[in-house]
């Protein structure tokens, strides 16, 4: 299921992934995320299931890949990719 997340420009929003299902009891130990464009990552965090990435900026009109690169303490590898939209709101 595609995420796709809609903020205005000038909002300061958070943007979750789950991973509790793809992880299967293991836990996330480190989580990084990248954005095209001109979106602000303004920081980044997260539980042993979960990541959270707190956006800001962006232009009217444009649509941010964002993708979030995990690895676990078991040692595997994922990345997950979320699109926001940003528009007046």
């Amino acid at each position: 299921m595609p995420h796709i997340f809609a903020k205005d420009v000038d909002s300061l929003l958070d943007y979750q992934i789950d991973w509790t299902r793809w992880l299967d009891g293991d836990t996330i130990s480190a989580s990084t995320w990248t954005a095209n464009g001109d979106i602000e990552i303004v920081r980044n965090s997260n539980t042993a299931t979960a990541t959270t990435v707190w956006l800001t900026g962006g232009v009217v009109g444009t649509n941010y890949r964002l993708t979030n690169h995990i690895i676990t303490a078991a040692g595997r590898a994922e990345d997950r990719t979320i699109t926001v939209k940003v528009r007046e709101r």
